[in-house]
């Protein structure tokens, strides 16, 4: 006996609803896969995460720890009979302020890092001149600069105004510069020289700033930018950093939006460079 048309169309019906049922295991089956990645994704970021954050409380403790136990050390012996002796109580004294400075300054960092990260700070943009920025700057370093007899060479800075006119808020990145200007001082040669120099880039304008001095290893390489780290942590204390310059540094230019990178080749010395935006000077003159 052959099928009828109603026996046909119950069989390809049933059919129809098998294939379907099939399909939407399969995309139930893609989106727990999907879901199930996205998740593992969210733990290994979330893992991360607080691996940074007791790596970074650790961090502060350590760098606090120590001009704090200073401080105690000097105030117990002047306590102790010390400040009754002239030979030692000023000496103590200005050893403490030391300390206390060096608090001030990790504490300021701390606050500047955690204001640009919770955006507490907007940047206030407006339109200046980045080789007129520089100069001033580098003017200002030529103490520090002259006590290594290192020269500083700002790339324009005699025919000012210059064509190098950016968008941006001046007073931190003044701070990029003074910080990047002072970083090539303390790791540059006796007798070196730091360079900065400017690039238009269309929409862009590159600055560089470039040294002849120590370098920075490939191991340090990837890691300047990171909060406290340092690649000659004696040497850096001594002079009084924080070890959170760059990571500010850092901070400020991607507020802007932009990127800042670093090369560098122990020995032969290291180069600094970001970039801004560009301001057309046809707008000036509107």
């Amino acid at each position: 006996m052959w099928p009828t048309s109603s026996s046909q169309s119950n069989v390809h019906t049933d059919e129809i609803f098998t294939e379907l049922k099939d399909k939407k295991v399969e995309n139930i089956g893609e989106e727990l896969t999907a879901w199930a990645d996205t998740n593992d994704r969210e733990i290994a970021r979330l893992k991360e995460a607080e691996h940074f954050r007791k790596q970074y409380l650790g961090n502060v403790a350590h760098e606090l720890k120590t001009p704090i136990f200073n401080v105690q050390g000097y105030i117990s012996t002047l306590l102790d009979g010390g400040l009754e002796d002239e030979l030692i109580n000023r000496k103590y004294l200005e050893r403490a302020e030391k300390s206390i400075d060096r608090l001030i300054n990790i504490v300021n960092d701390l606050d500047t890092i955690s204001k640009l990260e919770s955006n507490m700070n907007r940047l206030e943009m407006e339109k200046f001149d980045i080789v007129a920025l520089t100069k001033e700057i580098a003017e200002q370093a030529e103490m520090e600069a002259d006590k290594k007899g290192i020269r500083i060479s700002i790339k324009g800075a005699d025919n000012l105004p210059s064509p190098f006119w950016v968008l941006a808020d001046k007073h931190y990145i003044g701070q990029v510069i003074v910080n990047l200007v002072i970083n090539s001082i303390r790791y540059g040669k006796e007798g070196g020289l730091t360079r900065v120099h400017f690039r238009d880039m269309l929409d862009k304008i590159l600055v560089e700033v470039e040294d002849n001095g120590l370098g920075i290893s490939k191991e340090d390489l990837p890691r300047v930018f990171e909060r406290f780290y340092r690649t000659d942590k004696g040497r850096s204390r001594e002079q009084g950093e924080t070890g959170l310059g760059l990571a500010i540094v850092k901070h400020i230019i991607e507020a802007h939006g932009e990127r800042i990178s670093v090369r560098s080749e122990p020995g032969v010395g290291s180069t600094f460079s970001f970039t801004l935006k560009k301001v057309n000077l046809q707008e000036l003159n509107k």
